[in-house]
Formats: C-alpha cells, structure tokens, sequence
C-alpha cells in the first residue's frame, strides 16, 4: 500500500521541521539574551595619570568588557568617534571642571550608547554625557533601522530564489540580479530616508549601499542555487538569513553578541551589510571599507556562479526522483 510509505515521509518531515525549531529558536534568541560589552572599543581621553587611572577602573569593574585606548583631549576623541573607530570615549578634562563626561557615538548603535551611559552614572551620578555621532532624532533607540533592514536582506533572499525557479537563461539570471540590486537599493533609500526619515547622509550613497547589499544577497542566493539546484537554495537561506540575521548585531551590536558569532556574523552579508549602512547614514562612510569588501566579494562570487554554473533542464529533479519507480513498472499493454 502506497499510504505506509507516504505517512512514514511525512512523519520524517515533521521530525526534520521541530529538529529544525529546536536549533533555529536558541540561534535567534541567546544573542539577545545574552547581550554584554565584549571587547567593546572605547577611549579614555585626558591627561595621561588620569587616563591610566581611569582605563584601570573601567577594566577592573568590567573585567573583559571594554578594548580601551586613550587619546590626549576630547577632540581627537570626538574625532576618533566620528571615524567609527569606537563607541564612546570617557573623557577626563581638568579645563572642564572634576570629574569625567562621556562622549558618545550613537549612531553607530544606540543600545551601545544607552549602556554605557548607564554604567557611566555608576561611576558618576552628575556625568555630563554628550552625543557627538548621533543617529536620526526620528529614531533614537535604533528600532526603525532593525526593522527596516530586515525586509531589505528577505526580499533579496526572494529574489534570488525566484530567479533560479524561474528564469532559465544564465546571463538573464546575472542581468535580473543587477537590476534588482539597482531598483532595491533607490526604493529602500526611498523609503528608509525620504519616507520614514530614519537614516541620514546623502541619498545616493545610501541608495549605492543598499544596492550593494541586495546584489551581494541576491548574487549569492542565486549563485548557490544555480550550482546546487535545491540544495543550494537552501544553503543560501541558511547563510543570509537563519543563521546572518542573529549574527547580524544589526539592533544591537557585534562586540554585544557572544563571541566568536558577533564577528563572523560582520562577514555574513546582513552583518557587513547593516554596518555599511550605518557608515553611509551617519558617519560620512568612515569605516566602511571592510564591510563594502565583504559585501562585493558575495556579490561578485555569486554572480560569477550564476554565469558558469550549467543550467538545471525544468523538471530534472522530479524525473530523477521518478526513475526509480518507473522502471519497476511493465509497460502498459495496447488496449486495442
């Protein structure tokens, strides 16, 4: 009876698919649980005493938390924020008055900036703390920019998987690629910036990174799917989103998640890809350079896979799966 079999398979997939769920609901939700400064880069700035006294403290009372430099005032260190090359710098300023302010960055992650204020109150209850990166007023706790990202990085995803199902030719599967790449990043520009105001910078830019972004999604699904057929749409899904996004830091930050997933996560293409973007949006693109890298290399490898890999003839995996079968069966005997 044909039943048994079947009912056996689908009991497989129901085991397959809550295997699945119980590994994919840890992988989303124990970076957010267990979000802490890992390593964080931030500046001590002041008087050298001061700075090695301070660097002391924080590195005792955070033991792990913080990669600390210093630098000698507060303008190399807002300098330094605005290069994206910390989060927040802790400034000693005897000119000032005693004490010590905190200048943050954020723009590049709001989270980031509301911890460390918190735990600079600890230090000092009055700390005077100032916002010389900041992201969109529109926005201050960065939850727009999740959750507007996140669609940006699932409809490239779609359209990858919908150009190899679809599209038989190579050279239209890289042509549609690109064209997505270049209509994605201006209507996600569109609406992100002119629309819901939650990124800043100029639009072109934006527009460039986000095309850059759903090229590199796009390429790399459809790449993958053209090598491996199914299996390769699969692996492509696992790669950008089921195990990129969580990695990504994109609400959060990389040096928040644990470690080593938070920095393998900036070398998935939804991790490079939200930190471009926050680089374009709000710091002039410093510190941009390795996510562009890494977002171009998944763009122009999975685009050289969809021109070289053979494609698949409509219904190969359907006659495969059939053989088998039909060649058990006799043929059918001339009624006539």
């Amino acid at each position: 009876m044909r039943s048994r079999p079947a009912i056996a398979t689908a009991v497989l997939i129901a085991i397959g698919v809550v295997i699945l769920q119980a590994l994919l609901v840890p992988l989303f939700s124990a970076p957010a649980a267990h979000l802490a400064p890992r390593d964080l880069p931030v500046i001590v700035a002041g008087p050298a005493p001061a700075t090695a006294q301070l660097s002391q403290q924080l590195t005792q009372k955070e033991p792990g938390a913080f990669a600390i430099t210093t630098e000698p005032d507060a303008a190399s260190a807002d300098q330094a924020l605005r290069d994206k090359e910390a989060y927040a710098a802790f400034v000693v300023d005897p000119a000032a008055g005693p004490g010590v302010a905190l200048h943050t960055a954020s723009g590049a992650s709001p989270t980031v900036a509301l911890l460390l204020t918190q735990a600079a109150t600890q230090l000092d209850p009055q700390i005077k703390v100032t916002d010389v990166a900041p992201g969109d007023a529109t926005d201050p706790r960065g939850a727009g920019f999740a959750a507007g990202f996140l669609p940006l990085a699932l409809t490239a995803m779609l359209a990858g998987f919908a150009l190899v199902l679809a599209v038989r030719s190579r050279t239209a599967r890289a042509a549609g690629a690109l064209t997505f790449g270049v209509l994605a990043g201006l209507a996600g520009a569109a609406v992100l910036q002119t629309w819901l105001g939650i990124i800043g910078g100029a639009f072109l830019v934006n527009a460039g990174v986000i095309a850059l972004v759903a090229t590199a999604v796009t390429g790399a699904v459809a790449g993958l799917g053209s090598l491996l057929g199914r299996a390769g749409l699969g692996l492509g899904a696992l790669l950008v989103f089921l195990v990129g996004n969580p990695l990504s830091g994109v609400a959060a930050a990389p040096e928040l998640l644990p470690q080593p997933w938070g920095a393998l996560g900036q070398y998935l293409p939804i991790g490079a890809g939200g930190t471009l973007l926050r680089t374009s949006a709000f710091f002039d693109g410093a510190g941009g350079a390795r996510p562009a890298w890494v977002l171009a290399a998944y763009a122009a490898i999975g685009l050289v896979l969809v021109l070289v890999s053979p494609i698949r003839p409509q219904g190969a995996h359907e006659a495969a799966a059939r053989a088998p079968q039909d060649s058990g069966r006799e043929p059918a005997l001339n009624a006539g």
